[in-house]
């Protein structure tokens, strides 16, 4: 956990009282002050799933996600092992809900194939009218970051099999799309939640540069044809798990960012781009403020982006364009699904003042 005291954001004003004080709380829940409640809570919910047997040696894994989900494995002797994940917020409960009629959309759908086969199982169960939690079968493998972490010598076949794995996902629901129709959901929607979720993007300077962001994206989507696909929405390397032994992906999970008719380049260009701050150890905002500066990806970078299926890095107009749709797509997610991100000023100096800044410079 990242505790380290943020810095303050340029151009914000000193807050005071208490949303001064939350915006330099850590971004992640402390479990110090979470893991007891949320341990009786995942009892709780693991004794409706199987019953009174169950014993708190059988839950493993417990976290407490930023976007407030209680995540936690159940390993019993009574069934196979399960994912159990609850809500403990409204924000979390819908974002939760959403993930689960993504994965049924997915499931029912005869264009996707053995693709079925690296998706979890999930039940929406609700007892009691309140208590919400989605149960999923646990899929094989090890999580991408983590075997990256114990393994950095396997980052590019790693990137290689992920990219290719999304990419036939894309060809098997995606359709050529003027994107320039498209920039009221895929542009606007998304900076009209950074303006309502992060103060600074409302002040007159983040406001500035969120029209010029708007600006850039409009001219460079017009007259441009993307593949509008069903799009995972956050395909990084902890979102996909791996053969160790084939490093073929054996699951692809968390999918309460996915869109039907999303522009698939997201995809791509995330785990490219997660990839490098996996690596390097900084901010995305950072990394792309960076793209934005020089005019795109590294040479790196867009070498891998060629065993993928979004349009040659080298021959765009805009090099930077998909980077900032990628990235705006991110981090409105991140901003949607919970309003810690919106509070802390770590995370916006990081991740939202240096891309907005870059842009607005040109």
């Amino acid at each position: 956990m990242d505790t380290a005291a943020p810095r303050t954001v340029p151009g914000e004003r000193p807050g005071t009282g208490g949303a001064a004080l939350s915006g330099l709380l850590p971004l992640d829940p402390n479990p110090l002050l979470t893991r007891p409640s949320d341990l009786v809570r995942a009892h709780r919910l693991a004794v409706l799933l199987r019953g009174g047997r169950v014993r708190f040696r059988d839950l493993h894994r417990l976290e407490r996600t930023v976007s407030d989900l209680l995540v936690f494995r159940l390993e019993d002797r009574a069934a196979e092992p399960l994912v159990i994940k609850h809500p403990r917020s409204v924000r979390a409960a819908g974002s939760l809900t959403h993930g689960c009629a993504a994965l049924r959309e997915l499931t029912g759908d005869d264009r996707v194939g053995d693709w079925r086969r690296l998706l979890p199982a999930a039940e929406e169960l609700r007892h009691h009218g309140r208590l919400l939690l989605v149960a999923e079968r646990c899929l094989p493998g090890v999580e991408g970051d983590a075997l990256l972490r114990r393994a950095p010598g396997r980052t590019r076949p790693l990137a290689v099999a992920a990219l290719g794995t999304v990419a036939a996902l894309h060809r098997a629901t995606g359709h050529p799309e003027r994107a320039g129709r498209r920039t009221a959901d895929w542009v606007d929607a998304r900076l009209a939640v950074l303006a309502e979720q992060v103060p600074w993007c409302a002040a007159p300077r983040g406001a500035a540069a969120v029209r010029a962001l708007r600006e850039r994206l409009d001219d460079g989507l017009a007259g441009r044809t993307l593949t509008a696909a069903r799009t995972h929405g956050d395909y990084h390397p902890g979102n996909i798990l791996v053969d160790e032994e084939s490093g073929a992906l054996s699951g692809v999970i968390d999918w309460a960012d996915s869109r039907p008719d999303g522009p698939c380049a997201v995809d791509s260009y995330l785990f490219v781009l997660t990839l490098r701050q996996q690596r390097e150890r900084r901010e995305l905002g950072r990394i792309v403020a960076d793209a934005v500066r020089r005019g795109g990806l590294l040479p790196e970078d867009r070498a891998l982006l060629a065993h993928s299926d979004v349009p040659p890095p080298g021959q765009e107009p805009d090099g930077a364009l998909l980077p900032l749709l990628t990235w705006l797509w991110h981090v409105a997610g991140n901003a949607a699904k919970s309003a810690r991100y919106g509070r802390s000023r770590r995370w916006v100096h990081g991740n939202v003042v240096p891309v907005l800044t870059e842009v607005a410079r040109r």
